[in-house]
């Protein structure tokens, strides 16, 4: 499906609302922006509830999206990127805390 869109003020666009059907987009649906190949690609992201873990860490693994994107492209897979993450948190955390 192809549709064209007007951006309002701010770059604001409406996404049409069989697109957000057939995505499951709600109201509360977080979404990952993604500038590759001069196209604009939107997805859901999928958040999943933990019973441990904190908010700050759910920021910063999105703040590695296209970091994660990247190394997706050179073929590493989101196990290795995240190990590579998880890895550089707790080297942190040890420096930070002794």
């Amino acid at each position: 499906m192809t549709k064209v869109v007007r951006a309002r003020k701010k770059g604001q666009v409406t996404i049409p609302d069989e697109y957000r059907k057939a995505l499951g987009i709600g109201d509360d649906t977080l979404l990952r922006m993604h500038l590759a190949d001069g196209e604009l690609r939107i997805a859901p992201v999928e958040v999943r509830e933990q019973s441990q873990g904190s908010p700050w860490l759910l920021e910063l693994y999105e703040y590695f999206a296209p970091v994660r994107e990247e190394a997706e492209a050179k073929g590493y897979t989101d196990e290795e990127v995240n190990r590579w993450i998880d890895e550089a948190v707790t080297a942190y955390r040890n420096e930070r805390h002794g």
